[in-house]
């Protein structure tokens, strides 16, 4: 049971988003949460604070009444709460909670502690608040999709409930569940910040992750069933490059053809004598699809990474406005509600990510294409050719879905457009980002799983699956539970969606 302490690590969501833990609040974090409100209560007693006692954004030349200032923060909740397009999914709304609920326990917003209280309680009892995909510019933070959250707290909108969605007010009476306390600025505390773009971005990072191993066991699996040369896996030639992506890919690889009774040594049929040949009959090289996986693989894992350390570095701090600090009794006012961070760390995972698909297309059309690989028949047609079509169908899916790829990979980060009254005169569109990269992230399963039920055939017409590497062969008897061996043609979409839902939710094993 993770306990939240201020500082989360990617294991933590894996753990409460994924495995359905409950989490537990420290009473140092709750101490630390309750400080901050009494002292920012005090404080801000005949001073000017943004969002307290003054309008928001553009509105705040004007000075609220004292006697209006607790409804200040439910008209903003209110009229923000204007979201529109599809619900986002569950499980990336219980990450953004969780990331709002980690950056509010810092001590550095000043809200009243019931906040943290009732969120811990939603995500304990898996009461998710219906939040929609379009509204957030992502600077001012999540403004928008935030709104919808803080409307739940309150006791308003609607939420996902046992499998239905439902008004949170009927939900919270069965639950017996109180609404937070507006004390001071819990509207403007729970919505100014980065958590959604945040909180989607982490569970982008876990299903890239996931999606990254399916590619390296692919990309092996082709490498045996072409009986490749392995030297371009060679430790010896990836340490030449400096890239610690490269070397894991490679290695990665290697561990999973370790017992492969398939890939070939070079020097045992090209550093021999070689004087009475004039033309080779194999290549002496191997397509750049299948040679230069870690290179190309490489930057994948190394911006995963990264991405990654961003994320984790976002939703460890305070990111709203202003900022309350304890410590050296002041208010300090500025723009950490901003999320460029977070959305260039999306744009630069969705390119990977098609780059991945990509590959994996290319992969495909190797194994497809009987004039490249020499070995296979047309589209690994395991019936009679002209009659049956064999994987001939899919690929048009694939080929689609890989463009579709490569038009979404164009970046967000760049696309600022001014609103809000020219207040807001560049932003980040951060939460666009992190969905448009969660789509790209879904439709690369699509390829991978195409790719995957391609490479099972190749095995079964190649009779290879006693001299496959012990990884491969787990790959191809997890495939075949779902897909029998076909000759005649068969309906192929829900064989397609059964292998994409299969390795979204099952790891493969690591090499």
């Amino acid at each position: 049971m993770p306990e939240i302490k201020g500082s989360l690590g990617i294991q933590d969501f894996y753990d409460v988003i994924f495995n359905q833990k409950s989490i537990t609040l420290s009473k140092v974090l709750l101490d630390t949460v309750e400080e901050s409100h009494n002292f920012l209560k005090e404080f801000s007693k005949n001073k000017i604070i943004y969002g307290v006692n003054t309008g928001f954004g553009p509105m705040a030349q004007y000075k609220i009444k004292d006697s209006q200032t607790l409804q200040l923060q439910y008209n903003l909740i209110r009229s923000h709460a204007s979201g529109t397009g599809n619900p986002i999914e569950p499980k990336y709304v219980r990450s953004a909670m969780l990331a709002r609920l980690n950056t509010l326990s810092l001590g550095n917003s000043g809200v009243h502690v019931s906040v943290i209280e009732v969120m811990a309680q939603l995500l304990n009892r898996n009461i998710v608040p219906l939040i929609y995909e379009h509204g957030g510019v992502g600077a001012s933070g999540d403004l928008v999709q935030l709104a919808h959250l803080a409307l739940v707290l309150i006791g308003e909108g609607e939420v996902f409930y046992k499998g239905e969605r439902r008004p949170t007010k009927e939900v919270f009476e069965i639950e017996g569940i109180s609404p937070i306390k507006i004390a001071l600025r819990e509207g403007l505390g729970l919505m100014n910040g980065t958590s959604v773009m945040t909180g989607i971005g982490i569970v982008n990072t876990i299903y890239t992750r996931r999606l990254l191993e399916w590619g390296i066991a692919c990309s092996s699996a082709i490498n045996e069933i072409m009986q490749a040369y392995d030297d371009h896996l060679s430790e010896a030639l990836n340490l030449t490059k400096k890239h610690k992506g490269q070397r894991e890919i490679a290695r990665a690889m290697r561990s999973h053809l370790i017992d492969s009774s398939l890939t070939r040594k070079r020097e045992h049929h090209l550093y021999t004598s070689t004087d009475e040949v004039s033309v080779f009959e194999e290549k002496v090289q191997e397509y750049y699809s299948i040679r230069c996986v870690p290179q190309i693989l490489g930057p994948v894992w190394d911006t995963l990474n990264e991405v990654e350390r961003i994320l984790m570095e976002e939703v460890n701090s305070a990111n709203d406005n202003p900022i309350v600090d304890v410590e050296k009794k002041h208010v300090y006012h500025g723009g950490n509600f901003h999320g460029d961070y977070v959305s260039l760390e999306m744009d630069k995972l969705k390119i990977v990510v098609t780059k991945l698909s990509m590959l994996a297309e290319r992969q495909l059309n190797y194994l497809l294409n009987s004039k490249l690989n020499n070995i296979l028949p047309p589209f690994v047609n395991l019936g009679t050719l002209g009659l049956n079509f064999g994987m001939q169908g899919v690929q048009f899916t694939a080929t689609s879905t890989t463009a579709e790829n490569q038009m979404l990979s164009n970046p967000m980060y760049v696309h600022s457009i001014p609103n809000n009254n020219d207040n807001q005169d560049i932003v980040s569109m951060g939460t666009n980002a992190a969905l448009i990269t969660k789509k790209v992230i879904e439709n690369t399963y699509e390829v991978i799983a195409i790719e995957m039920i391609t490479i099972v055939q190749a095995i079964e017409y190649l009779e290879m699956a006693n001299k496959v590497s012990s990884k491969t062969k787990k790959m191809y008897d997890a495939v075949r539970s779902i897909v029998p061996p076909f000759k005649e043609d068969e309906i192929m979409y829900p064989y397609v969606n059964q292998v994409k839902n299969y390795i979204i939710n099952h790891q493969n094993i690591k090499s």
